[in-house]
């Protein structure tokens, strides 16, 4: 019973994390913390390149509720990531492997610059 009551707390804990898809970012309510994305291959890819979250916030595991809505976005509407932030890829994606399934395939990394410039020249 003291698991139940414990998962309960932390779900009551946890952060409302919203979409905000004109600035392409996962946020919280307050705006504070995001995670900030670009959408490549005709919005078939998105490319989480910045995470933020202000001290005050550090250390809640604030970072890891951004990108578990990003990456659930993803899956439910068939979009792969590409991590390009380096706390998705270097922090998030090896202590939540399971999310790999998500991760795009081929390596855009080498064609970053380029593209991002083409998806904002769209905006």
């Amino acid at each position: 019973m003291a698991t139940a009551g414990a998962a309960a707390a932390a779900q009551a804990e946890a952060p409302k994390i919203v979409w905000n898809e004109n600035q392409r970012r996962f946020e919280t309510e307050d705006k504070e913390a995001y995670i900030e994305y670009v959408l490549r291959n005709d919005g078939k890819v998105m490319d989480l390149v910045h995470t933020y979250v202000p001290r005050s916030k550090r250390g809640l595991g604030m970072a890891s509720h951004l990108c578990v809505a990003a990456l659930n976005h993803a899956k439910s509407h068939s979009i792969s990531i590409v991590p390009t932030c380096s706390y998705v890829s270097d922090t998030f994606l090896p202590r939540n492997p399971s999310w790999n399934s998500v991760v795009y395939s081929e390596d855009l990394k080498s064609n970053t610059e380029a593209t991002s410039e083409d998806v904002r020249s769209n905006m």
